[in-house]
């Protein structure tokens, strides 16, 4: 489904004084009142070819890395076999499974950039059987550069997925917060794009960017790019701002948000240090079982 920029500017004209939409905010938690009984997920009968899904959004600390791992997570509960793909040169997706990127010989840097070096490669395992991780560290920062001079530099990340693509179910790539030549060529790799959104009024700035720029792949690289949604992190239903921006993102893109929004909660920090998913780290805590709604809402699109 494509959003026009025009349409994600409308989410930016909060009210000063709040006006009705805060007095009902102030009245109704709006997550709460979208939330809907998921149906259990069908079990596969074969594996493959992958759906490939970019996890984007250019502003930084909104919760891309933590949903990227604990959405793959979950789908692995669901019997889909999953592989992440650290796009970005801080290496943080693979930090928060606990993989040494730094002390790695070959990451994806090697992937894109070596003729002879495959994803299948440079990926490696996690403590979740079945949840495959291709790393990333400091080195993939000279590939933005080096892309530059190649030809249909675009694809690179394409053309390196197509070795694996169909021994996994889905793909999410962990694109860093820019909208620079390796987002690119995430967008041009995807079929869909989940938009992790902080419920706070600044991450709303740049939505509008970021929907021009799917839109420009979309037109083209990528004729089949899609927003697959976008997905509220860091909600808190005690705040009126919070309620009164998710209400505004509702507004504006409709059945576009996911109705699973991912709460604060002091779990997610602690899986980060103990390089874990929150579904394994704190199986019963109300982040895993959002994060396992979300999973269902994705394996229905």
């Amino acid at each position: 489904m494509a959003i026009r920029g025009d349409v994600a500017g409308q989410a930016l004209a909060l009210p000063a004084d709040g006006g009705e939409m805060g007095a009902a905010a102030s009245r109704l938690d709006p997550a709460r009142a979208r939330q809907r009984k998921l149906p259990e997920p069908p079990p596969l009968k074969q594996h493959g070819p992958a759906r490939v899904i970019a996890m984007c959004n250019q502003k930084g600390g909104v919760g891309k890395t933590t949903s990227t791992i604990n959405l793959g997570a979950s789908l692995v509960e669901y019997g889909r076999r999953v592989l992440l793909v650290d796009l970005d040169p801080q290496g943080a997706l693979s930090v928060g499974l606990g993989v040494p990127a730094q002390q790695l010989d070959r990451t994806i840097y090697n992937a894109l950039m070596e003729r002879r070096t495959t994803l299948a490669d440079v990926r490696v395992g996690t403590d979740v059987p079945g949840l495959d991780l291709v790393p990333s560290n400091i080195d993939l920062s000279a590939a933005e550069v080096q892309l530059v001079s190649e030809v249909a530099r675009e694809q690179t990340l394409l053309r390196a997925l197509d070795s694996v693509r169909d021994e996994y179910d889905y793909v999410l790539i962990d694109c860093q917060p820019s909208l620079g030549l390796l987002t690119v060529n995430a967008l041009t790799a995807a079929h869909g794009v989940v938009i992790p959104l902080e419920c706070e009024f600044f991450s709303l700035r740049g939505v509008a960017l970021l929907v021009d720029t799917i839109d420009k792949v979309k037109e083209r690289l990528n004729p089949s790019l899609q927003i697959d949604g976008i997905l509220a992190t860091m909600y808190d239903s005690r705040t009126v701002h919070c309620r009164e921006v998710f209400s505004r993102v509702v507004e504006a893109f409709g059945d576009t948000v996911f109705r699973t929004v991912i709460q604060r909660t002091v779990r997610f920090p602690e899986t980060t240090v103990a390089g874990q998913p929150i579904t394994t780290w704190a199986p019963t805590s109300s982040g895993a079982a959002a994060y396992r709604d979300l999973a269902k809402e994705v394996i229905s699109l």
